[in-house]
């Protein structure tokens, strides 16, 4: 009705919203089913695919406004600046209170960060909306809608591509950011017995479980004295790294096998 393709644009980011909260809603309760024979690491990545689908749709949501945005300027239509106004403020009011809601998820969770954005981002542009609906209603500056329609564009695609990449980094297994390999070797190799650290992988289950394998030759052939290393090693990850499940093989060191 207002002839705004930011308006627009703003409605089809806060629609798409209703989805991601609710797959958000389905992938935290699919997360808490238990591991069992046919899933024994349980259901915990659900949130992750959850964060992936709705990333994903805010990549489509950006790439069609752009196309949009380009057509409208080619074929510019009348806009009415205060309904933009209006409609924009009402939105903006909605989009905080959800934001404020998501808030305390979005610290620990993945897929509640994705949600969050989404309402960030849904304020941000409601606000980018208030402001060009200003600029039309009193100085008649149209192509201010196309403008703010590019920089929401742009918004949602920019934070999309961060959370795609960051979903995409957990599903591959790949070591998670904040754990650097070469360290956790040393401080292993650093324990009583320990001579070398070899087949190191680390993983995430999620964002906030990581796991680990690896293989430690030890100068000796007692096999209390192996469990004890591989005791001593699994509290120095957990207390260390945050590693809470470690899978460790103990072998002999060569020189003294």
């Amino acid at each position: 009705m207002s002839g705004s393709l930011s308006l627009m644009a703003d409605a089809l980011h806060n629609f798409s919203d209703a989805g991601a909260l609710m797959i958000a809603a389905i992938a935290a309760k699919i997360s808490k089913i238990p591991a069992n024979e046919k899933m024994t690491y349980g259901y915990r990545r659900a949130q992750v695919l959850g964060a992936l689908i709705n990333s994903t749709s805010l990549v489509i949501i950006g790439f069609y406004l752009l196309y949009e945005a380009s057509m409208r300027y080619f074929d510019p239509s009348p806009i009415e600046g205060l309904m933009v106004v209006y409609v924009a403020m009402a939105a903006l009011v909605v989009d905080l209170g959800t934001a404020l809601l998501m808030m305390a998820g979005a610290k620990k969770n993945i897929n509640f960060r994705a949600a969050f954005i989404h309402n960030l981002s849904d304020a941000a542009a409601s606000v980018v909306v208030i402001i060009s609906g200003l600029l039309i209603h009193f100085y008649q500056m149209y192509i201010v809608d196309l403008i703010a329609t590019v920089l929401i564009s742009l918004f949602i695609l920019y934070h999309a591509f961060f959370l795609i990449k960051q979903c995409i980094l957990i599903l591959m297994q790949s070591t998670p950011p904040d754990v650097n390999i070469d360290l956790i070797k040393g401080e292993l190799e650093s324990l009583s017995l320990v001579r070398n650290v070899r087949h190191v992988h680390v993983w995430q289950l999620d964002e906030n479980y990581n796991f680990l394998e690896a293989t430690l030759a030890i100068d000796s052939r007692d096999l209390t004295k192996m469990e004890e290393v591989k005791n001593h090693a699994k509290s120095l990850l957990k207390e260390r790294f945050a590693i809470g499940h470690a899978t460790l093989e103990i072998e002999m060191n060569e020189k003294n096998s």
